[in-house]
């Protein structure tokens, strides 16, 4: 018999379905094919013109970004009242698809790549980037292991040792073909500082039973001890939940910075209660407010100890690259490991987390299951590396390729030209801040973040914030030092130039205004027996 597939189904055919209806069970029917039928796909033809379509939607997106709002003015829930509550059963045509992008998703989007975003910190953004993306999406290996992909697992570790130089680390976190140390592309800061921990952890464990066989695992586990700062980001605190180990908060110098004498009382004290230090996660470029740990002092501490010393600079370490801010990152000699995020500030899409250790063998030690089915013939040979072992998910993406394709766009010097023009750029906020005595800065501007307030309460700077976000037009998001509500300005966007920094700046500066106007109390001056009302700015002068 010959069954007719549904007319609507096959869209650009008309191919029959022919079932052989020989033998005794409908299980054992043979159904052949005499084409294959294109229900709802998209062909080579057609995909490249939806492709060059795609690539003129982005550039006009990106071209035009700064006239769209910046923050969305949304409700939660918006989106399920705009698209059908299940799948659909037949093909859609793909311009109702296109259609939708305007109408259902762009109105719920904070444009993170509009120089009016000065939130959080930068995600990077570039089109040789999102060219190599394309790429990856295309070749779409999974490359768990040296045999998955070749190409993929040694790229990656070329591209961490290019940018291990770059950035002048030492010898024993760079590859090469024989070290003992290398790079591997995580996700996130976070999964870095995980790993790190993790790894940290299973090396103690495996060195106090060594030493001790008496001691059993949970014995050892029950009173491991890490450390790290007051400011640090909040997934170092979630690393440690994750770990099932204890942390404990540092505190810091004026400078919100850790120092190496606090560091060392605190694990003396430990030390004396019975509890077993063994892991410091030191901040290069603090979320708050880009404060620098001093590891020069944190290091030596944690190598006479024995603790692994893990180095977080997820924003700052991209600014490394330039000579003049090189010397923050001194004492990475004595970390086990370190990590930034390529794609914060080096031009490169998310997702792309550089980390290096100085031992391979601690993570491996630590990941490594290695099942039958995921075995290769090259894997003992000491030539190749399997990056499994080096991460959580078993699977992972081509990511390389965008490091390679945005360090031969851009060269080294285009990358400290861009990171340098950021930093110039928030001086420059920084001079404008100064410049008004209703404002101050709250902590050293080194980088791209300048963080300020109105002089006075905490109140009347979350008002300021309020109404900045609710008028849409540049984004901020705040921090809090010493109890104090900041709030923090971050050069954020490829495209960010110094008549946006001047409009921002105008901008909040007559909200400021408006909102002293408001919130201005009186103070009554007796003077002749008439009341004399003084309007007065939260700072106690005069209002002007």
């Amino acid at each position: 018999m010959s069954l007719v597939l549904p007319t609507h189904a096959l869209k650009r055919t008309t191919c029959r379905l022919r079932v052989d209806t020989k033998g005794e069970h409908p299980a054992s029917k043979r159904v052949h094919w005499s084409c294959l039928p294109e229900i709802g796909r998209m062909d080579v033809a057609e995909f490249r013109r939806r492709g060059k379509e795609m690539v003129d939607y982005i550039a006009d997106y990106l071209e035009n970004i700064e006239q769209r709002p910046v923050y969305p003015d949304v409700e939660p829930g918006y989106l399920r009242n705009l698209i059908p509550s299940e799948a659909p059963v037949e093909p859609e045509d793909y311009n109702d698809i296109i259609k939708d992008v305007e109408r259902v998703i762009m109105p719920g989007i904070t444009h993170w790549h509009s120089p009016h975003f000065y939130a959080y910190f930068a995600a990077a953004s570039s089109y040789p980037a999102m060219l190599a993306d394309m790429l990856c999406g295309a070749i779409g290996c999974i490359g768990f292991s040296w045999a998955a992909s070749p190409a993929c697992t040694e790229l990656e570790t070329v591209m961490l040792d290019w940018l291990g130089k770059m950035l002048k680390l030492p010898e024993c976190f760079i590859a090469g073909t024989s070290g003992r140390g290398g790079g591997v592309i995580q996700g996130t800061a976070s999964e870095a500082t995980l790993i790190a921990l993790l790894a940290a952890r299973c090396k103690v464990i495996n060195r106090m039973r060594a030493s001790n066989p008496q001691l059993s695992e949970s014995e050892i586990f029950s009173k491991l001890v890490s450390y790290t700062s007051i400011y640090s980001h909040s997934s170092v605190e979630r690393a440690a939940l994750i770990g099932g180990v204890t942390m404990k908060k540092v505190s810091t110098d004026k400078n919100f910075a850790v120092r190496g004498e606090t560091l060392k009382k605190m694990i003396e004290e430990d030390k004396a209660a019975g509890l077993i230090p063994f892991f410091v996660c030191a901040t290069l470029g603090t979320t708050p407010s880009c404060a620098f740990d001093r590891i020069t002092e944190l290091g030596p501490i944690c190598n006479e100890e024995n603790i692994w010393m893990h180095v977080d600079a997820a924003y700052a370490g991209s600014a490394f690259i330039c000579p003049e801010f090189r010397p923050l990152l001194n004492g990475i000699e004595f970390a086990d490991s370190f990590n930034f995020n390529p794609h914060k500030w080096l031009l490169i899409n998310f997702d792309c987390s550089a980390m290096w250790v100085k031992n391979r063998a601690d993570l491996i030690g630590a990941f490594n299951v290695d099942p039958l089915y995921l075995k290769h013939e090259n894997q003992e040979s000491g030539l190749v590396t399997d990056y499994r072992h080096w991460q959580i998910p078993l699977g992972r993406r081509f990511r390389s390729l965008k490091m390679w394709f945005v360090f031969r766009t851009y060269g080294i010097q285009g990358l400290q030209t861009y990171i340098r023009k950021h930093v110039s750029l928030a001086k420059e906020f920084e001079k404008m801040v100064l410049a008004d005595e209703n404002f101050e800065i709250c902590a050293e501007v080194i980088m791209g973040l300048v963080c300020f307030r109105l002089k006075g309460s905490n109140e009347i700077n979350q008002k300021l914030l309020e109404r900045i976000t609710k008028l849409r037009e540049i984004h901020l998001v705040p921090c809090q030092l010493e109890e104090r509500f900041i709030l923090r300005f971050a050069i954020c966007a490829r495209t960010t130039e110094l008549r946006h920094i001047q409009r921002a700046w105008s901008h909040i500066k007559k909200l400021a205004y408006e909102i002293l106007q408001e919130s201005s109390h009186c103070l009554k001056v007796y003077s002749c027996g008439h009341a004399v009302i003084e309007m007065l700015g939260p700072s106690g002068r005069t209002a002007a």
